[in-house]
């Protein structure tokens, strides 16, 4: 799609248009929703560029074209609009981020207690996106408290903090980085 303009003028009075050309001010919740899903997706991109190539990166790159998804969904009004194809998530994406999360599991030695986010550079804006990731889910919680909100769009953004989290240790563990116990 060719982007034909980029400023259009119509929001300068605090006000945009939602899927279905709903107008609603900036402040409102469901814009806060998709706003922190689309802060999220541009730390994942962050992260992206500090993995290699290789498996983490394009699961990185298939979360982000998902959360475009996501962002679909929480841009629509359901009380007044049906959902497109593009607001809704593809087949078996919270299964795949719960089978990524059992995999990397498996990986790691066990360990007991919370550990400090940080570590190597990768493994610590995993942990960025993960507490972005933790605020969107609030964001999409309350939204849903007067809005009709896909179940699984809470549900995958509830496990892409879990997968966010392994990935952080994982990146650590593979790098020889020893995670901080608290």
């Amino acid at each position: 799609m060719k982007i034909m303009k980029v400023y259009t003028k119509t929001g300068d009075k605090g006000e945009t248009s939602i899927v279905g050309g709903i107008r609603v001010k900036k402040s409102c919740r469901r814009l806060d929703a998709y706003g922190t899903v689309d802060e999220l997706n541009s730390h994942l991109g962050l992260l992206a560029s500090m993995l290699p190539d290789g498996e983490y990166r394009e699961i990185i790159i298939r979360i982000q074209r998902d959360l475009f998804n996501v962002c679909s969904n929480l841009a629509t009004d359901q009380s007044q609009t049906s959902l497109s194809d593009s607001a809704r998530l593809p087949e078996g994406e919270i299964r795949f981020l719960e089978e990524q999360v059992d995999g990397i599991m498996r990986q790691l030695p066990e360990r007991q207690g919370f550990i400090l986010p940080g570590g190597c550079q990768a493994a610590s804006q995993a942990h960025v996106c993960r507490t972005v990731c933790r605020r969107a889910e609030r964001c999409i919680v309350a939204l849903s408290e007067e809005a009709i909100i896909s179940p699984e769009t809470l549900q995958f953004v509830n496990r892409l903090s879990d997968y966010l989290f392994v990935l952080a240790k994982i990146i650590n563990f593979n790098t020889g980085v020893s995670e901080i116990v608290w």
